[in-house]
């Protein structure tokens, strides 16, 4: 008991905690990840950078101890960027307003600013990185032609107003392409959102269809063989031959159920693949007919119109619901009589699919899963399905359907 209860709560969080918890764990470690290689390197960049601009401007400090601290004070506090992007600039432009208030020479300081600009803003620290970038311009223009009198070094003039136009473009620059890659980035993870969202669409359609595929297949063949066993049951001493029948009945609907779920079912252990066997339309209305004759209904199909190519999924459909159709009469209704009739007229398909009652149950009003099965393949072609009892009596289903064409090569 002991070691039980020590391997369930021991180990990490995200061992405890299973799937979702791992991936928290891993958003958070990610979150919170410092960036030592490219502030390591930064740092090198201005240090360096720094010493060799000096030599240049032999009017300005010269690097002491304090302005090497201030160097490597701005990179360390940009470790804080990925966690803290507002303390880290805000301490970055700190760190630079009192280097150059100290009179230190100008050089790739001016880097860890830019790379705190562009932490803040794509995070989405917008206002924050404008208040400080701002902040820190107008402490240099402070600097540069009125406090440069007090501070050092001694004897110091104030700066070029066009060094100004300089200064301006160069933080204007930074924040430009720092708004720029923000955007680019939401840009990206607004597409990463849809295709996600499409994606999960995409497969919630296909969990539909295949849903209906199962239903149709299965109510059909099963309210078959419960008919088929309910005679078998009841002759079996009194009538074996008629018993036999029904069994051999019982056998082909059940293979047939068998090889059509078997299909639907090869799509999902290989999605894109071609299907095996070719789609019912149709053409096996007759096998249909003769599946409700083994029940005892006799269907009458009448068919006006001449027959078009129809596309696959027009004729899948048509199939379906000419299938569900029947399957409800055998279940639901009284009658041992339907009538099926299929009318094709320009660019639209018809069906009718009648009996005369009277329901046998208190859901053959059509509020089942059959009937929104039928209605849901309707509306994914742009058609239209009424179903309900007829003013006479019994019980009609009418599909109204663009006759979509099977295209050619």
């Amino acid at each position: 008991m002991e070691q039980q209860r020590t391997r369930r709560c021991g180990g990490p969080p995200w061992a405890r905690g299973g799937p979702p918890l791992m991936r928290q764990w891993e958003e958070r470690r990610e979150q919170i990840r410092v960036p030592w290689m490219s502030t390591m390197a930064l740092a090198v960049v201005v240090m360096v950078g720094t010493g060799f601009a000096a030599e240049g401007q032999p009017e300005r400090e010269p690097l002491d101890a304090f302005a090497r601290v201030l160097l490597l004070l701005g990179p360390a506090l940009l470790l804080l960027r990925s966690r803290y992007p507002v303390i880290a600039l805000f301490g970055a432009c700190a760190t630079a307003f009192v280097y150059f208030a100290a009179g230190y020479p100008y050089g790739p300081v001016f880097l860890t600013i830019a790379v705190g600009c562009f932490a803040a803003i794509v995070t989405g620290h917008r206002r924050a990185a404008w208040w400080a970038i701002g902040l820190l311009w107008a402490g240099h223009l402070l600097i540069a032609h009125w406090l440069y009198r007090y501070l050092p070094p001694g004897g110091d003039d104030a700066a070029p107003w066009g060094q100004e136009v300089f200064v301006t473009a160069w933080v204007m620059a930074v924040v430009a392409a720092s708004e720029l890659v923000r955007v680019r980035r939401e840009v990206w993870a607004r597409e990463r959102a849809e295709r996600a969202a499409a994606e999960k669409r995409r497969a919630d359609e296909e969990r539909l269809r295949i849903a209906r595929e199962l239903h149709d297949v299965l109510a059909h063949s099963i309210s078959v063989i419960n008919v088929q066993a309910g005679v078998g049951l009841a002759l079996l001493d009194t009538d074996p031959e008629q018993a036999r029948t029904a069994l051999t009945t019982i056998k082909a609907a059940s293979k047939e159920a068998l090889g059509e779920v078997r299909q639907v079912l090869d799509t999902l252990r290989t999605p894109g693949d071609a299907p095996r066997a070719p789609a019912p339309g149709l053409a096996r209305l007759p096998e249909l007919v003769e599946q409700a004759a083994s029940t005892g209904l006799t269907v009458d199909v009448e068919t006006t119109g001449s027959v078009p190519a129809l596309s696959p999924g027009t004729d899948l459909a048509a199939f379906r619901i000419v299938q569900e159709a029947l399957t409800n009469v055998v279940r639901h209704s009284g009658s041992r009589t339907a009538r099926v009739r299929i009318a094709y007229a320009a660019g639209r398909l018809d069906l009718r699919v009648d009996d005369d009652g009277p329901a046998t149950g208190s859901d053959a009003g059509g509020s089942g899963n059959g009937l929104a099965g039928m209605r849901e393949r309707a509306a994914a072609l742009g058609g239209t399905i009424d179903a309900g009892p007829r003013p006479d009596g019994g019980f009609r289903v009418r599909a109204e359907l663009p006759a979509q064409l099977k295209e050619t090569m």
